[in-house]
């Protein structure tokens, strides 16, 4: 860790909390996706809306997801040139990246909430149940502000405070 890991601030709590709402979601979609196949191949019942909202609840994940992966550098990257550049290269590669990915999340993070309020105005519900639609877009736009939320904070203390990148979780690092 980090030195100034031990000073748990509350802009790293916030992080925390994020990437903790990242893994409920997650937990959650799995949950419901392990009892509703359960369900139906041993009781041959399904829960209802199930599919709409395993599906809902994927996009949810893959947009609080975005937050954590970004944040933490954790996302697909391509380092040939990377590897081999200078060191004041690669603070610039990696400034660039992060301007780069932070416009395509503000953009994104624009066009989704377009959609929330145009599904919101359509009232699209789940099929069974009815339930409006628009509730899970809001929360997976929530997910993309929080992302760039996280990439603000990223760019700064990386790019600008110069202090070393976010950890890597144990279980993707690969040395």
């Amino acid at each position: 860790m980090p030195e100034y890991a031990g000073q748990r601030g509350p802009i790293d709590r916030f992080i925390d909390g994020i990437e903790k709402t990242a893994a409920g979601f997650l937990a959650a979609v799995t949950a419901l996706t392990f009892i509703s196949v359960l369900l139906r191949y041993i009781f041959i019942w399904s829960i209802p809306d199930s599919y709409d909202l395993i599906s809902l609840g994927l996009g949810i994940l893959i947009f609080w997801g975005i937050a954590s992966a970004s944040y933490r550098n954790e996302h697909i990257t391509v380092d040939l040139l990377y590897g081999v550049a200078p060191r004041w290269a690669q603070r610039a590669m990696t400034f660039f990246a992060d301007i780069v990915t932070l416009g395509s999340l503000v953009v994104f993070t624009w066009m989704v909430a377009l959609k929330v309020i145009n599904t919101h105005a359509d009232n699209v519900a789940t099929f069974d149940l009815r339930q409006p639609v628009w509730i899970y877009y809001l929360v997976a736009w929530a997910g993309l502000a929080a992302a760039i939320v996280l990439m603000v904070i990223r760019t700064i203390r990386v790019d600008i405070l110069r202090r070393p990148e976010p950890e890597h979780s144990e279980t993707t690092a690969v040395e």
